[in-house]
């Protein structure tokens, strides 16, 4: 079965946060988004709207194409 894109999305900001070396308070801190929401986010139980999408994208310094890769 193909995995949710919600689900397929939090793994991916999980991926590129760990790439970083970041905790999830300090993608918290850099996004203003609280750290629970962030877990929530990397556990698939939250759908983002667009506005936050990009947030993660301008935080993480990639692309909404970049940061959608793979979900």
């Amino acid at each position: 079965m193909k995995k949710d894109i919600v689900l397929k999305f939090g793994v991916r900001i999980r991926e590129l946060r760990l790439e970083l070396k970041w905790s999830q308070e300090v993608l918290a801190e850099k996004t203003g988004f609280h750290r629970t929401y962030i877990g929530m986010i990397e556990r698939g139980e939250r759908n983002l709207s667009l506005r936050n999408i990009e947030v993660f994208a301008n935080v993480l310094k990639i692309s909404i194409s970049e940061l959608l890769k793979n979900c």
